[in-house]
C-alpha cells in the first residue's frame, strides 16, 4: 500500500469541514430541546407519556431513509412547513447543509434524550425540594441544582448526538442528496469514493479521520465527566 495515496484532496477536506459544521450545529441546536424532553419524561406524569416516549425514540428503529423521506415531505421547498419557512423567514433546508444538520439532529435526538434522562433520574428529588423550601423558584432550582448534578449526562448526550451526526448517512442523503461542498459529509464522501474507480484509498483515509474524530469526542466526554464527578459529590 502506498501511504501517499492516503493524502486528503481538497474535496475530502471540504467534506470533513462540512461534517464538523453539521455535527456542531445539530448538537447545539437540538440540545436544549433534548434537555426539555428528557426532563419531561423523567419528572412529569401526563396522559400519553408512553406514546410520546415511543415517538421520541422512533428514529432509532425506523430505517434512516424513512426518516429522510418524512423530512423531505415536511421541510422540502414545496412542502407545507418548508414553503412557509422559506417564504416568511428565508430558511431553506432541502438540499442545503442546514438540512443535513436537521437530519443529523433528528437521528441523534433519541440518543441525547436517553442519556440526559438517565442522568436526571439519578438526581435526588429531595435536593430539589430542599432548594424549593428555601424559596428558590422552579427555574432557579433547575438551573442551579438539577442541571449541575445532571451535567455528566448532558455531556454524554451531547457527545452521542455529535458522534451520530458525524456518521449519519441514510436520512441525510435522502433529504438533502449528495452535493459536493454543500451536503457531501464524510459518510457521503466515503460512499462516493467507494463507487469511484481507484477511490478505495481515499475512502480509507476518510474512514480513519472519521474514527479519529469519534474517538476524540468520546475521550473528551469521559475526561469532562470525570472532572464533573468530584463537584457532584461535593454538591450533594
Amino acid at each position: 500500500m502506498n501511504w501517499s495515496d492516503l493524502a486528503l484532496t481538497p474535496e475530502q477536506i471540504s467534506a470533513i469541514e462540512l461534517s464538523l459544521r453539521v455535527g456542531l450545529a445539530a448538537t447545539f441546536c437540538s440540545l436544549p430541546f433534548a434537555v426539555f424532553v428528557a426532563y419531561a419524561l423523567a419528572r412529569w406524569n401526563f396522559p400519553g407519556k408512553m406514546l410520546f416516549d415511543a415517538f421520541v425514540h422512533l428514529p432509532l428503529v425506523l430505517p434512516p431513509v424513512v426518516t429522510g423521506l418524512v423530512l423531505l415531505l415536511t421541510f422540502g421547498r414545496k412542502a407545507p412547513v418548508g414553503a412557509f419557512l422559506a417564504d416568511h423567514f428565508g430558511i431553506v433546508f432541502a438540499f442545503r447543509w442546514t438540512g443535513a444538520a436537521l437530519a443529523s439532529a433528528v437521528m441523534g435526538f433519541p440518543l441525547m434524550v436517553r442519556a440526559i434522562r438517565l442522568s436526571l433520574e439519578a438526581v435526588d428529588p429531595r435536593l430539589e425540594r430542599a432548594a424549593s423550601s428555601l424559596g428558590a423558584p422552579p427555574p432557579a432550582v433547575f438551573l442551579l441544582v438539577t442541571l449541575p448534578l445532571a451535567a455528566p449526562g448532558l455531556i454524554a448526550g451531547a457527545v452521542l448526538g455529535f458522534a451520530k451526526a458525524l456518521g449519519e448517512f441514510g436520512a441525510t442523503i435522502t433529504f438533502v442528496s449528495n452535493i459536493p461542498g454543500e451536503t457531501r459529509t464524510i459518510p457521503a464522501a466515503i460512499y462516493t469514493l467507494t463507487q469511484t474507480p481507484g477511490g478505495d484509498m481515499g475512502a480509507l483515509s476518510l474512514s480513519i479521520i472519521a474514527a479519529g474524530l469519534a474517538i476524540s469526542a468520546l475521550v473528551a466526554s469521559e475526561l469532562l465527566a470525570r472532572r464533573m464527578r468530584p463537584r457532584r459529590k461535593v454538591s450533594s
